[in-house]
């Protein structure tokens, strides 16, 4: 359900809702928020509540520092994990400057712009996120000791698979938010597991990723145990992804799938960084299923992308290099640019490469395109490329620099 304005005012007052929180994220997709209350709703609607955004990485400086949030009515959501009495509700929020201009690093701000240019084309891309955490024992203080929680394996079973019942808690309270997992199970490392999700527009898929990763985060905490989404916990075990599967949809009824694909694959290179932005994230890549060679193929799991066994609206594109460090916003935000770039120019994909990468010879892997090695690398690519600089602010690509 899409709440509207007067729907959040009388859900307020119906349900005995006291604080309201007012989310959004840093450049590098990180949520804050601000609690209000419920008797300062009318103001935030109508006029903002005010940030510092000197105090927020990559915002601002001192000089110019008030920013003002802007609750989004459609993202209401309650809290399950708070009491119930005097219960907490959360919006997210567009992020705007004291004269109402929209403030460019916002990463919802920018993902709406993604989707506005391809609405004009008559382009909508639908979004699915799978994604993948460890959950670790915490010591006497709550902190992680980077012991898992067990030691299953791919798809096993309680009792070796001792997540099950923190799995099945997370589930339920994203269902209670509106929020509807498509499936979930335990994943190849010890402790690891991964939750998929139905796909959803481009905005809602990524404040759901967001939101997904605070539920997962509160959940574990309830059970004792310490979520970890980092790309590589465990340096002898798998990595964390986020697979992004995406699906163009025309107004004109045609299959631009491929085209859209091509797109990806011209521009991969180029936006690497914003997928994978930390340094973490490229000792990830290349091991355990996680490409590094820039390919495709139908099913085949080895690949940068693959085509799923699936037909009608199931069709799609798995995109298997992000993690989980990536700010969804901004990352949905270019491969929107991308796969357009693909159908505005009819791009063909190159010949699929029909071989598990993961025990091919170097001899046949010779001449391949890899993704690039490092994060140093990766943001090099990003500042010398046309295409990114045309999307993101000049401030975005210069912040995320800064943390090479």
């Amino acid at each position: 359900m899409k709440f509207t304005v007067q729907d959040v005012k009388d859900y307020i007052e119906q349900e005995d809702v006291m604080f309201i929180r007012l989310a959004f994220c840093d450049v590098f997709g990180k949520q804050k928020n601000v609690s209000i209350m419920a008797s300062e709703l009318d103001r935030a609607f109508e006029s903002g509540i005010a940030i510092d955004a000197s105090a927020v990485e990559g915002f601002g400086s001192e000089e110019k520092s008030d920013l003002f949030l802007f609750p989004d009515p459609s993202t209401l959501s309650v809290l399950p994990w708070r009491p119930s009495q005097g219960r907490v509700v959360r919006m997210y929020c567009d992020i705007k400057y004291p004269g109402g201009e929209s403030f460019e690093m916002d990463g919802r701000h920018i993902l709406s712009r993604a989707v506005a240019k391809a609405a004009e084309k008559g382009i909508s891309v639908s979004f699915g996120a799978e994604h993948e955490f460890y959950l670790f024992k915490t010591d006497e203080d709550g902190r992680s000791t980077g012991v898992p929680h067990d030691e299953a394996s791919y798809m096993d079973i309680a009792p070796e698979d001792r997540g099950v019942n923190v799995r099945r808690e997370i589930c339920l309270t994203l269902s209670e938010m509106g929020i509807l997992p498509e499936s979930s199970h335990h994943e190849e490392g010890p402790g690891q597991h991964e939750i998929d999700f139905k796909y959803s527009d481009a905005l809602e898929a990524a404040d759901n990723s967001i939101t997904f990763k605070s539920v997962v985060s509160a959940i574990a905490e309830q059970h004792g145990l310490w979520a970890d989404f980092s790309p590589k916990p465990l340096p002898r075990c798998s990595g964390n992804g986020l697979h992004i599967n995406m699906a163009p949809h025309s107004a004109d009824g045609k299959d631009y799938l491929e085209p859209f694909m091509a797109g990806v694959l011209k521009h991969i290179a180029e936006i690497t960084a914003f997928l994978n932005p930390t340094e973490a994230s490229y000792k990830r890549l290349g091991t355990f299923k996680a490409p590094k060679y820039i390919t495709w193929s139908r099913e085949n799991r080895s690949q940068l992308i693959r085509i799923p066994a699936a037909s009608g609206e199931y069709k799609r594109m798995e995109l298997r290099s992000p993690d989980s460090e990536a700010n969804p916003y901004i990352a949905y935000s270019l491969l929107i640019y991308a796969g357009l770039d693909g159908i505005e120019n009819n791009l063909t994909p190159p010949v699929s490469t029909d071989l598990n990468l993961f025990e091919t010879n170097e001899d046949e892997l010779d001449g391949i395109e890899t993704l690039p090695q490092s994060f140093g690398r990766a943001i090099k690519a990003a500042e010398q490329s046309e295409f990114v600089r045309a999307i993101l602010p000049a401030r975005v690509i210069e912040t995320y620099a800064r943390r090479g």
